[in-house]
C-alpha cells in the first residue's frame, strides 16, 4: 500500500539569484512553501510538495533538489504552458530585498483540477501561504479547494500570510489571508505581516485576532525578539537564539518547516517554537535561502549548548 507524506506543501518555487559580497549572485532555490518542504524535510518529516513547473532547467533542477531531500514529488506536474519562476536578492544597509520575475509561471496557472486529493487526504497537515494565493485567481482557487479537502478528510491546516504586497492589493490580502486563517489549525505569521494585515502591533493582540478567527494554534515570529505562541489555554514568549548572522532570506520559511517537522513528531506547539526559533536562527548563518537551512542533528546539538555562536552551518 502506497505511503503518502505527513506533510503537504503547496504552492511556487522559485529559482534564487543571491547578491555576494562581491557582487556576484550564487544560484539556488526558493519560494517560501518549497523552503518550508526542504527545512521540514531536514527534520525527519515525511514530507510532499505539489505544485506545476516549467518543462525547463529550472524546472529539473528542484526536481532534482527535492529527489535529494527527500521530498515526495508525485504531487509535481511538469507542464508546457508555463515557466519556473526566478527572483534576485540583493543585500544593502536596510537588509535584504526581492525581485521577482513570475508573471506567467507554471505554478501561477494551477487550477483545483491539478490536485492529488488522495495525497491530501491521507496527510497529516497541508501547509500553504499567502504567496500560495495572491500568485493568481486560479491558484488561491486551488488553494480553498485544497483546504476543503483537507478539512473534509480530518488534516490540519497551517497557513503562513507570508505578505506580498506586489502580488496583490492590501484589502484582497486581508480578506483571503483571514478566510484561509479561519480555516486553518495552524497560523504561522510574522509580525510585520500580521501587522499590516490585522492593522495591530501588539504581539498578544494579534495573537488574539487570529485564535479568535478560527486558528488553534497561533505561532508569530517576532524577528529577534523570537516568537509568541499562544492558544486558547496557555500562550508563552520564547527568547530568539543569537547567531552570527549574514542573511536573513528564508529564515521564516525555516521556522515554518522546523515548528511543523517537530509538531509532527511531538504534538506540542510550544516545543515546536523552541525547536523551530533556533533552527531558523541557524539558517541564517550562510547565504541563500535552501543551503544554510540545518539538519535535526544541528538544531539539537545547538539547543543542548553544542556548538559555538559562529560555527559554519
Amino acid at each position: 500500500m502506497m505511503q503518502f507524506p505527513e506533510l503537504l506543501c503547496l504552492g511556487e518555487p522559485m529559482l534564487e539569484f543571491n547578491q555576494q559580497p562581491d557582487e556576484r549572485y550564487l544560484t539556488g532555490h526558493g519560494g517560501d512553501t518549497s523552503n518550508v518542504a526542504v527545512a521540514a524535510a531536514r527534520q525527519g518529516a515525511s514530507v510532499g510538495y505539489l505544485t506545476r513547473i516549467g518543462r525547463d532547467t529550472f524546472g529539473e533542477s528542484f526536481m532534482e533538489l527535492w529527489e535529494n531531500e527527500g521530498i515526495d514529488t508525485s504531487g509535481v506536474e511538469a507542464c508546457a504552458d508555463g515557466h519556473t519562476g526566478i527572483y534576485f536578492v540583493t543585500h544593502g544597509p536596510d537588509g535584504h530585498r526581492f525581485s521577482y520575475h513570475r508573471a506567467g509561471s507554471a505554478a501561477s496557472l494551477m487550477t483545483p483540477d491539478f490536485l492529488p486529493h488522495g495525497m491530501i487526504r491521507d496527510a497529516k497537515i497541508l501547509h500553504i501561504s499567502g504567496i500560495s494565493m495572491a500568485i493568481s485567481n486560479s491558484a488561491a482557487d486551488t488553494v480553498f479547494a485544497a483546504i476543503a479537502l483537507a478539512r473534509e478528510a480530518g488534516v490540519k491546516v497551517s497557513v503562513d500570510p507570508n505578505l506580498r504586497l506586489k502580488l496583490w492589493p492590501l484589502d484582497r490580502a486581508r480578506a483571503m489571508t483571514h478566510a484561509a486563517m479561519a480555516e486553518a489549525d495552524i497560523a504561522l505569521p510574522g509580525l510585520d505581516d500580521a501587522t499590516i494585515l490585522t492593522g495591530k502591533s501588539d504581539p498578544d493582540a494579534i495573537a488574539d485576532f487570529y485564535l479568535g478567527l478560527g486558528a488553534k494554534t497561533v505561532a508569530l515570529t517576532l524577528g529577534e525578539a523570537g516568537c509568541l505562541v499562544a492558544t486558547n489555554a496557555q500562550r508563552e514568549r520564547i527568547p530568539s537564539r543569537p547567531v552570527d548572522a549574514v542573511d536573513a532570506t528564508g529564515a521564516g520559511d525555516t521556522f515554518d518547516g522546523c515548528f511543523l517537522a517537530d509538531f509532527l513528531r511531538n504534538g506540542d506547539p510550544f516545543r515546536a517554537a523552541h525547536y523551530a526559533n533556533t533552527g531558523a536562527a541557524l539558517s541564517t548563518r550562510g547565504f541563500g535561502a535552501v543551503g544554510p537551512m540545518p539538519k535535526r542533528d544541528q538544531v539539537e546539538t545547538a539547543m543542548t549548548g553544542g556548538g559555538a555562536k559562529g560555527d559554519s552551518v
